[in-house]
């Protein structure tokens, strides 16, 4: 089992959102899961492509027998800057039920460009510890 240590020292400043600042991890395996998207929903609005990515997230660590208590880095990716306010609000009301433990890990946010297909808002990249 990894040791997995989420850390905000004051000389960093409060977090802006929900994460850490920091992943101080001792582990034997790491998990590196590529940018998953929501895909499966044509049409679907920024919010529901959050809960599908995450939703994506979430099976991919189950697979490997893991859980979102392993996750020690979150990269996002959005193609809109109007999105983060909806992307913060998402995240402060879905990750006290994905983090139970208040305990988030740290989140590089990037707005870029655009994702592998025009439909997609957002992408998030994730790094775990087994």
């Amino acid at each position: 089992m990894a040791d997995i240590k989420l850390l905000n020292p004051d000389t960093l400043g409060k977090p802006l959102g929900p994460y850490s600042h920091i992943a101080r991890v001792k582990a034997s395996e790491f998990l590196f899961i590529a940018g998953q998207v929501g895909a499966g929903k044509d049409g679907a609005s920024f919010e529901e492509q959050c809960d599908l990515t995450f939703a994506a997230l979430g099976a991919a660590l189950k697979s490997q027998g893991a859980d979102f208590g392993n996750v020690v880095e979150f990269t996002t990716y959005m193609v809109h800057s109007q999105d983060i306010p909806k992307f913060m609000a998402w995240r402060l009301r879905e990750f006290p039920r994905i983090f139970p433990d208040g305990k988030y890990p740290p989140n590089t946010l990037l707005v870029i460009d655009r994702l592998v297909g025009e439909q997609y808002l957002i992408e998030v990249q994730t790094v775990a510890a087994l």
